[in-house]
């Protein structure tokens, strides 16, 4: 298959552009490195069936021969959105109609990745994807929250009017190589602190919880999620279910690093979300797919990655 995917050097992204060449796909990525990282893709622009564009999708996209769009163009972590909120709708807004498009124009299938985010800070617990959300629309994650958003509603609308075969996936917490240490996300943010033997910083009393996903299990899910016959018009999350506190997150990246540092509680942030976990049931039954790679393992292959990426390989064992 001809396989584009808008956002290809972004964390997942290159993560999928890398799976989807191994299983013998031509991949196009198209990216224009607001947020995403050249260096993400590095390795694997001398293979044959891969080219990288600097493209923003805001524009009109090229036309490309395409069998299948992956649009996962927008920043996505809260330094990244935070510092491009504008640069975040528009690039759900503008470019979702030009990814869609695209789709249209070569009968191509199409997967959005939306967010948990845009459930807000829920009144269900755990979230199904019937469950409407519960979001403030102009709070300091609204770029983000409402952009995804209006993504998930212009792919829905532009499906049924195109019987395009489109389909909308929820992305949960998601952790692993190529993490950047920059981007605020809570799994780089404790590694990298405990690997500088830095105080981990716990924003309010840690008891909000989070679930995550290892970015491989996250990737097989996309995949499934494209290729798996029934899903044309689906809307789905991908998580892993399992739940910790952010204080229990901190004292396991602490033990998993080897490091000395202790974790120090700070005031909370604005808007923080008090719970946080996937109900996978729907990825479970339509994609035979749930997460396989535990916490403690999934946070040590990041660690010596961030480790090589920070230059810290030895120093949370020699403390």
């Amino acid at each position: 298959m001809n396989i584009v995917i808008t956002g290809g050097a972004g964390f997942v992204g290159s993560h999928l552009a890398e799976a989807l060449l191994a299983a013998g796909h031509s991949v196009v990525v198209l990216d224009n490195l607001l947020t995403g990282r050249r260096v993400n893709i590095a390795h694997l622009e001398q293979r044959p069936r891969f080219e990288y564009r600097f493209h923003d999708v805001c524009d009109p996209l090229p036309d490309l021969p395409c069998d299948a769009l992956f649009h996962m163009a927008s920043p996505a972590s809260p330094e990244g959105y935070g510092r491009h909120p504008i640069e975040t709708m528009l690039t759900n807004s503008q470019g979702t109609l030009h990814a869609l498009q695209l789709a249209q124009r070569h009968n191509a299938r199409f997967l959005v990745t939306s967010t948990s985010e845009v459930y807000g800070d829920p009144k269900e617990h755990p979230q199904s994807e019937t469950y409407w959300g519960n979001v403030n629309p102009v709070g300091p994650r609204s770029c983000y929250d409402e952009g995804k958003r209006y993504a998930e509603a212009l792919t829905y609308n532009y499906s049924q009017v195109h019987r395009l075969d489109a389909r909308i996936v929820r992305i949960f917490n998601t952790y692993g190589p190529r993490n950047s240490p920059e981007d605020g996300r809570v799994v780089p943010n404790f590694i990298t602190q405990a690997l500088r033997g830095q105080p981990l910083t716990v924003y309010g009393d840690g008891r909000q919880t989070r679930s995550f996903c290892y970015v491989a299990d996250l990737v097989e899910g996309l995949q499934r999620a494209l290729f798996t016959a029934g899903t044309q018009g689906e809307v789905i999350n991908l998580g892993n279910p399992a739940e910790f506190t952010v204080l229990e997150l901190a004292n396991l990246v602490v033990r998993v690093t080897g490091s000395r540092s202790e974790v120090r509680q700070v005031a909370a942030r604005p808007e923080e979300i008090a719970q946080r976990r996937p109900d996978i049931s729907k990825a479970k039954r339509l994609l035979g797919w749930e997460p396989a790679i535990a916490l403690d393992d999934g946070l040590a292959r990041t660690a010596a990655w961030l480790g090589e990426e920070l230059g810290l390989k030895a120093s949370a064992a020699e403390r």
